[in-house]
């Protein structure tokens, strides 16, 4: 097993981890205990760590991407002597990983510009100066990928992370335009998900300013996810007043806090889970802190 993968490395040297699962052959739990045990491996890692809640997690904190994540789509793998061409291999991953953020961000924009441009003159202005439209997830760390995954509900191919859009309104906007902006922003969501040279997953709420303010009660799991996504949001589109709004809410009910509390609990677990999987004989993935290395992911549905 390590004289394979000290073979691959000197053959086709530094390898991200899928990369070197994928010639290996090896089941991706023991070829990371592998890289991580052995000295004669050099492993770089350009993955920021953020905060994400998980039902499967006690708690619900944990840090994302996952172990595996991680080590698959983040990490450049070498052999110690070539230590330049992994630092390298490690810029160029970054860069990579900022470029498909950017372009992933640009396209959450292109949707929503689309969505509120398709409604009625009315709606359409009415939306614009009443509703603030923020970008969540994976894009606003700058760490969006595009490894191919299969959407929940159709089954579709999809490139990498989804499009996290929360639209919270004034209140006075009436019921009317909250529906229309729905169902504008459902379309604009199948067009990506189905369009052949897209394949992008949109996932987005439309809710009042009234129901985002009981939600920082944050007593339940969907409470404290639409709190995560609101602090953690980017300012896409629409009002920036309701946007400066929603921060000083954030910030009255003391959530950044509250969130980085859980953060550094996700992080002192984190590195609790890693010791203890690295302890272990070789072999496979046991019940304990298993979903902490293959982990669900938060999803927007959890938001009410």
């Amino acid at each position: 097993m390590k004289n394979d993968i000290h073979r691959l490395l000197r053959e086709h040297g530094p390898l991200t981890g899928a990369r070197l699962q994928e010639l290996s052959g090896m089941e991706i739990f023991s070829l990371w205990q592998s890289c991580r045990l052995d000295p004669e491996v050099i492993l770089r890692t350009t993955a920021s760590r953020f905060l994400r809640l998980d039902r499967g997690v006690p708690g619900f904190a944990r840090l994302s991407p996952s172990i595996r994540r991680e080590f698959q789509t983040y990490t450049i793998v070498g052999p110690v002597g070539r230590e330049g061409e992994v630092e390298e291999r490690a810029a160029g991953l970054r860069k990579e990983t900022g470029r498909i953020s950017r372009g992933k961000l640009e396209l959450a924009r292109k949707a929503v510009e689309e969505a509120v441009g398709n409604l009625p003159a009315a709606a359409g202005k009415t939306a614009r100066e009443r509703f603030c439209f923020l970008i969540a997830g994976d894009i606003t760390y700058e760490m969006a990928h595009a490894v191919p995954r299969a959407e929940v509900s159709t089954g579709w191919t999809v490139r990498g992370s989804d499009l996290d859009i929360v639209a919270i309104g004034d209140d006075r906007a009436g019921e009317d335009i909250y529906a229309l902006l729905d169902q504008s922003l459902h379309d604009r969501k199948y067009y990506y998900l189905a369009h052949p040279d897209w394949r992008e997953e949109i996932d987005y709420i439309v809710k009042p300013l009234s129901r985002f303010r009981r939600q920082l009660a944050f007593r339940s799991f969907p409470d404290m996810v639409a709190c995560k996504v609101a602090r953690e949001g980017r300012y896409l589109y629409g009002s920036l007043d309701m946007a400066g709004r929603i921060g000083r809410l954030l910030a009255d009910q003391s959530i950044p806090e509250r969130l980085d509390r859980m953060e550094d609990t996700a992080r002192r677990n984190r590195e609790r889970a890693e010791r203890y999987l690295l302890a272990l004989r070789k072999g496979e993935l046991p019940d304990r802190y298993s979903n902490l290395f293959y982990t669900t992911e938060e999803r927007m549905e959890d938001l009410a």
